[in-house]
């Protein structure tokens, strides 16, 4: 019990930096994280270790996330998610600067495609537990992964061709 409790633990801090990710809202993040935590404790008989417990919480937390959003649109809601703040003065830093363009990229994704790109990009799980995690097969996620990842590169301006340079 104990090991499973710190297994979930650890566990911790990744779920809150996906869940921020997902709601761009450092409370809704908090909160779904919490009824995940809480989730996760009540029905650990429910836990086959045949994979990680890290994997199966956030399979927990995407789920109350999507069932979220789905319950709010039903009541009519419009879902409003923070983004990210503008700088009064522009920031001299070009980095700053194309973090913030990248972030409002992200934003204007499909769900599916977001979620399959913070997972592999912000986790940095493997194809194989991200697919698990959202439930598609592999093909799936690696095919939601690529349209995310060309449209970021047609919504940020950036080439599709590497930068090759010829050495003599």
């Amino acid at each position: 019990m104990s090991d499973f409790l710190d297994q979930i633990e650890a566990c911790v801090p990744a779920l809150r930096r996906y869940a921020r990710a997902l709601t761009r809202n450092a409370d809704l993040a908090d909160d779904l994280v919490q009824d995940c935590l809480e989730r996760a404790i009540s029905r650990r008989g429910l836990f086959r270790p045949t994979g990680p417990v890290r994997a199966w919480l956030f399979t927990i937390l995407l789920n109350l996330y999507r069932n979220g959003l789905r319950s709010s649109r039903r009541r009519g809601e419009t879902v409003a998610f923070d983004s990210i703040a503008e700088p009064s003065t522009p920031a001299p830093q070009p980095g700053h600067i194309a973090l913030a363009e990248l972030a409002r990229a992200i934003e204007t994704l499909p769900l599916d495609q977001k979620e399959a790109l913070l997972l592999i990009a912000l986790e940095g799980l493997s194809y194989g537990e991200a697919a698990e995690i959202v439930g598609v097969p592999l093909g799936t996620l690696m095919s939601r992964l690529g349209r995310a990842r060309a449209a970021l590169r047609t919504m940020t301006g950036t080439s599709a061709e590497p930068h090759l340079r010829t050495v003599k």
